[in-house]
């Protein structure tokens, strides 16, 4: 049996006027999604909370923070977001002294630059996290055009370390992802597939994923539930419907510049009164007046209550 699967939100991160963690919105904000029918485990320190400018210490509270307030209602699993073996270690350890249920472990960037050709140094880096670490892993696939996601046959030697249990899969191709998911049902291993394929979450439930991580899962872990729930029974068209209203969401929030996709989200939560503020930390930058009532606009299209 796998050991996560359905809905896992990742979780946004909100800061002060100052950019510290304001830990009041943060509890608020977990609490909801730990609430939401449907949610089976939430990711803290993922992209959406912008943990590439988290230091270690920020990092270590924040996952403290999550695990205070809902740690003992659903599992909580930790980003691992380093470029070097040995930090990526370390994060893992403090992950596991804080009491993760496990990690998501990033491809280093420096893979990039040729590391599908030299799936050894895949396979070492995964390999010295769980014998070090000694937790579970969910392995981060990227979608391949950035040349730091994984091929089908790597994935599926990924999938035969003990402590891999499930795949992120953001391959951002339903081609690939297809390839990715049928590669780790060979092997036989109770690996998960999760999908990160937020653009075509529907076509990638109905594949046979086993569930997805989202950063949208902050703003719409309940479609998103119920969702999976409609296509794990079949209900094509009653997962069409859902899938309806949240396509005017998609649009918005993965809309050029990729890079605002979190920022737009964490709008979204001001419009929805789940968050007071949208800070984000440099070198992100606000969203525009403009793009802030697209977004306005694409909740009501969604028929979520705007409260802001």
């Amino acid at each position: 049996m796998v050991k996560f699967r359905g809905i896992m939100p990742a979780n946004l991160l909100p800061f002060t006027a100052d950019l510290a963690i304001d830990e009041l919105a943060y509890r608020k904000h977990l609490r909801w999604l730990a609430d939401t029918r449907g949610v089976t485990g939430i990711v803290a320190n993922g992209h959406a909370a912008e943990v590439s400018s988290l230091s270690r210490e920020e990092r270590t509270r924040a996952l403290a923070i999550a695990l205070d307030e809902v740690g003992t209602r659903c599992p909580v699993v930790a980003g691992v977001y380093s470029d070097g073996t040995q930090e990526a270690v370390a994060l893992a350890r403090d992950a596991r002294a804080e009491g993760a249920a496990g990690v998501l472990v990033f491809p280093p960037t420096l893979f990039m630059w040729g590391a599908q050709e030299k799936p050894e140094m895949v396979l070492r880096h995964f390999s010295e996290i769980a014998a070090k670490a000694d937790l579970p892993i969910i392995v981060f696939e990227y979608p391949p055009a950035s040349g730091i996601g994984y091929s089908p046959e790597t994935l599926a030697r990924l999938a035969e370390i003990p402590h891999v249990c499930a795949v992120k899969d953001w391959s951002n191709d339903i081609v690939a992802f297809e390839a990715n998911l049928r590669a780790l049902r060979a092997t036989g291993r109770p690996v998960a597939m999760l999908s990160a394929f937020t653009m075509s979450l529907m076509a990638t439930f109905l594949l046979g994923a086993d569930g997805a991580i989202s950063g949208m899962g902050s703003v719409v872990a309940d479609l998103q539930a119920e969702l999976f729930e409609a296509c794990q029974k079949g209900d094509v068209d009653g997962a069409r419907w859902i899938n309806d209203r949240l396509d005017p969401l998609v649009r918005v929030f993965y809309a050029p510049p990729f890079v605002d996709m979190h920022n737009r989200m964490k709008e979204a939560l001001v419009l929805l009164g789940r968050i007071p503020a949208a800070h984000v930390r440099p070198p992100l930058t606000p969203v525009s007046a403009t793009e802030r009532e697209a977004i306005r606009r694409a909740i009501v299209a969604a028929g979520l209550p705007v409260t802001t």
